[in-house]
């Protein structure tokens, strides 16, 4: 029954969601919020819905880059590098990013006569990202209930997931990995060496997967 709405980004996460849940979804949208990969990510996300034969809409939040402070938005300062866990990786962080998103999003799902939406946060998300953590998917899901005549609900299967789990399971739905981008600077190649490349690294070598990304280094 095809009675969701995805929030896809293009990257690792929300793609194998796209292909673990394609029966469920009705309608994928991805958000052009003035980041730096979003040129590069967004296009990976037509694609797939294409393949997959799935409608697919791109929203833009121009706002955000004018009103928002985050190193991940263009205009801002460099994208750090290290892992996750590094505290620089923090001003990565596009304040309430998901709950602007999620909100336009039950919008859409509610005025298209659809049930549910979905967003692919996982384990590793928890960190540094406050509007990823389980606290705020129970939060947003009885926010979006309350607030909506026909209760819509938050879907987040990968919430207490690990990327190489992830990983693990986009590899038995057979997904071409190299088409989807992650680096947060948004080059020609992945740069390797900022928190999501070094994640995206890590999550491909612990499914014992072959890591198709051409890097800089």
């Amino acid at each position: 029954m095809k009675d969701s709405l995805l929030i896809l980004s293009g990257g690792v996460d929300s793609t194998t969601l796209l292909y673990d849940e394609q029966e469920r979804i009705a309608l994928a949208v991805s958000f052009d919020y003035g980041s730096k990969h979003n040129a590069r990510e967004i296009p990976f996300a037509q694609w797939h819905c294409r393949h997959l034969g799935i409608p697919h809409v791109i929203i833009p939040l121009d706002f955000m880059t004018r009103y928002f402070r985050s190193s991940l938005l263009t205009g801002g300062e460099e994208i750090p590098e290290g892992h996750y866990d590094d505290e620089n990786m923090r001003s990565t962080v596009v304040p309430f990013r998901n709950g602007i998103m999620l909100s336009i999003a039950v919008g859409m799902a509610e005025s298209n006569g659809l049930q549910y939406v979905m967003m692919a946060n996982h384990g590793g998300d928890h960190t540094i990202y406050p509007d990823c953590t389980p606290q705020f998917v129970q939060a947003f899901d009885a926010a979006a209930k309350a607030g909506t005549f026909v209760n819509i609900g938050l879907r987040s299967p990968y919430t207490n997931l690990t990327k190489a789990d992830i990983a693990r399971r986009g590899k038995d739905l057979g997904i071409d990995y190299a088409k989807t981008w992650s680096c947060y600077k948004g080059g020609d190649k992945h740069c390797g060496r900022c928190g999501t490349c070094v994640e995206r690294r890590e999550a491909f070598a612990l499914a014992g997967i072959a890591d198709p990304t051409e890097y800089e280094d």
